[in-house]
């Protein structure tokens, strides 16, 4: 007699082979030999509750092989999560539901964005951090849960997962519970054509409990038994690694690379529904599977409803809750720093005190850097390093991994309750570009500060010299680019990076830049949208200066050179295109008016600045290496420059008209 489990598996294993048919697109295969693994997550270890999706203390699942995704929303279906059979049935048609790759903020039940291989095992890492960080900050009766992860061979191929699990092993952090799925196939065939790597050892390596399931793939005690041995492992980090064959159980298709991105032909689901014994029907889900998980997870709404209880009835409770809807609440109570006009301060070092600032104000965050913390100003004062040591600590030290650095700082944000802030140099976005874009696609709440911004790195040449950079980021949709003028201009930057909902790149200068006077009495607006006038160039002026950065002063300087021709410059500082653009027209109108000719000064190239001016004064190549000042003067981004070509472009309106 067929039981409830093995028939809820064979229903998986239905649906499985359904969605990608009925798209004629998608992975059949691993979601079939996954759903009793996912089954038994589900149904038997995790703590979460399907009518509150949101429950703080629910366990994390991330499913890193995205492209399985017919599996996960499968199981949320059936688990009584806000996902319908017709859902189901879309399986990744535009607006629905169900789109080819889990997005978080979509989908009911996704944690995280997938489907770039290791980023969510990397995610995996974030969530984890900040569940120790938080169970340490609150207690364990509110904060008490566990991180479980799946992933394939290509997560373990791509360089990310070695940043990763190296992290997440040095960390010890127990509440990481991984599953391998060993299938040994990827898209081109076998895996011995490109990979003979010792799992075992690799992982061992790194400080994990590893354990081999073997050929448990539909053994549901088995698999059961062997997650609940890793869950009792508190100290590190545990990978069990499951021998899985692809497609099972169709005659045709186990263990083929046939299997993996192709839906199966409607014989070939008739063939294969009579061997699982379930009725030759596209989305077959009866009632009483429905029924069965309801009554398997009805518990899970006590728990979630005892924890809020919880929470609401204790002062740490109440703490947690308020940071859990606005982890940036007490930030807005700190104080500012502030600088006196006429110094000089870097604003990689402004950053540095408004974190101090931060810190001060008990804001739960995790700050850190890719082994660049003091140069990018995110060493965390008197804070101990996150650890098994310290548990609590706000200081991460990522490594030289910025590529994890980026992904785990996508998981801590997702996760809730904390505050992530990173950093490196502003070059070296380059190596954590794909956490980047999965952040602005998520819209995780991460910091991004990126130091050592432009040419002014100087003696270090060109490799380490961005140029590109600005422009590549800013064309990314969903992300918040930040460059502040000057020391005061950072401190007023920072409150609003702090509030943001999505992700922010704040980029700042390595070299000393002058406190201007012009930004603590701006002419017009504010830094905080994004754009406004420093100097207003009189009731008529003549023509715009607009610049970010380093390069205000440049403009501020060239206009008091055309003032003494009586030629009058309106100065505008653009920290964050995005912003200014977010905001009524009348607005960026007065700041920008599109009448008068306008000059940017940037150093870098001047790829978009076409929106905003007619002549773009920057850097068409890479750098070169020599002292700052001579950097900049060698590709003519002076004061004396903008000055000339001001005048050339003033004569130019002129002849035009």
């Amino acid at each position: 007699m067929t039981t409830w489990d093995e028939q809820t598996v064979a229903v998986l294993r239905g649906l499985a082979m359904d969605g990608p048919r009925a798209a004629n697109s998608g992975h059949p295969g691993t979601a079939m030999a996954l759903s009793p693994l996912g089954h038994v997550l589900f149904s038997r270890i995790m703590q979460h509750d399907p009518t509150k999706p949101e429950w703080f203390d629910r366990d994390r699942f991330i499913l890193s092989v995205g492209h399985v995704s017919i599996l996960l929303y499968s199981l949320l279906h059936l688990s009584g999560y806000d996902l319908s059979h017709e859902d189901l049935k879309a399986f990744r048609q535009i607006g629905s539901r169900t789109p080819g790759h889990p997005e978080r903020g979509h989908t009911a039940g996704v944690e995280v964005t997938t489907g770039p291989l290791a980023q969510g095992f990397a995610n995996a890492v974030g969530e984890a951090v900040a569940e120790r960080m938080l169970r340490t900050r609150y207690g364990v009766d509110l904060v008490d849960h566990r991180v479980y992860t799946i992933v394939g061979d290509g997560c373990l191929e791509e360089g990310l997962s070695h940043e990763a699990a190296s992290l997440a092993g040095h960390l010890g952090l127990g509440r990481l519970i991984t599953i391998y799925d060993d299938n040994k196939i990827t898209i081109d065939g076998k895996t011995d054509l490109s990979l003979s790597d010792d799992a075992v050892a690799r992982f061992r390596s790194y400080g994990w409990h590893v354990e081999e399931l073997g050929e448990a793939m539909n053994d549901l005690d088995g698999l059961e038994a062997g997650i609940r041995r890793a869950m009792a492992v508190e100290d590190k980090p545990s990978l069990l690694i499951l021998r899985s064959h692809i497609g099972w159980p169709t005659p045709s298709k186990v263990d083929t690379a046939a299997a993996h991105g192709s839906p199966f032909s409607l014989e070939e689901i008739t063939e294969t529904k009579a061997l699982l014994g379930i009725p030759d029907e596209a989305f077959y889900v009866p009632a009483e599977i429905l029924q069965g998980y309801a009554e398997r997870l009805a518990p899970m709404q006590q728990r979630s409803a005892d924890w809020l209880q919880r929470a609401q009835n204790s002062e740490q409770g109440r703490a947690l809750l308020a940071v859990i809807e606005e982890p940036w609440s007490p930030a807005a109570q700190a104080v500012a720093p502030s600088y006196e006009v006429g110094s000089s301060v870097a604003t990689r070092k402004a950053v540095g005190d408004s974190v101090a600032a931060t810190v001060g104000a008990d804001v739960p965050v995790v700050i850190g850097s890719a082994d660049l913390t003091e140069n990018v100003g995110l060493l965390v004062p008197g804070e101990p390093a996150q650890s098994i040591e310290h548990p609590g600590g706000r200081q991460l030290y990522y490594g030289i991994r910025e590529h994890a650095m980026g992904a785990v700082m996508n998981g801590l944000a997702l996760h809730g309750g904390v505050k992530a802030i990173g950093g490196t140099f502003f070059v070296f976005s380059d190596y954590l570009r794909p956490a980047l874009r999965m952040a602005a696609l998520s819209q995780a709440p991460a910091t991004f500060v990126f130091s050592h911004d432009s040419i002014g790195v100087g003696e270090d040449g060109p490799t380490h010299q961005p140029v590109e950079h600005l422009a590549a980021l800013r064309a990314m949709p969903g992300l918040s680019v930040v460059r502040p003028s000057d020391a005061n201009e950072c401190a007023v930057l920072w409150h609003k990076v702090m509030e943001e909902r999505g992700p922010v790149a704040l980029v700042t200068s390595r070299q000393n830049l002058p406190v201007l006077g012009e930004v603590v009495s701006p002419a017009f607006g504010s830094p905080a949208r994004g754009g406004y006038v420093l100097r207003s160039g009189g009731e008529n002026p003549d023509l715009v200066l607009v610049a970010t950065g380093s390069e205000v002063q440049y403009a501020l300087g060239a206009a008091e050179q055309l003032a003494t021709e009586d030629v009058h410059a309106r100065v505008v500082a653009l920290p964050c295109w995005e912003w200014f653009d977010a905001q009524e027209i009348a607005y960026r109108d007065e700041v920008l008016p599109p009448e008068l000719p306008t000059i940017s000064v940037e150093a870098a190239v001047g790829f978009g600045w076409s929106r905003y001016s007619d002549l773009h004064i920057g850097v068409e190549g890479f750098g070169v290496s020599g002292p700052g000042p001579e950097v900049y003067a060698h590709f003519g981004i002076d004061a004396d420059h903008v000055t000339q070509a001001a005048r050339a472009l003033l004569a130019f309106t002129q002849e035009e008209n």
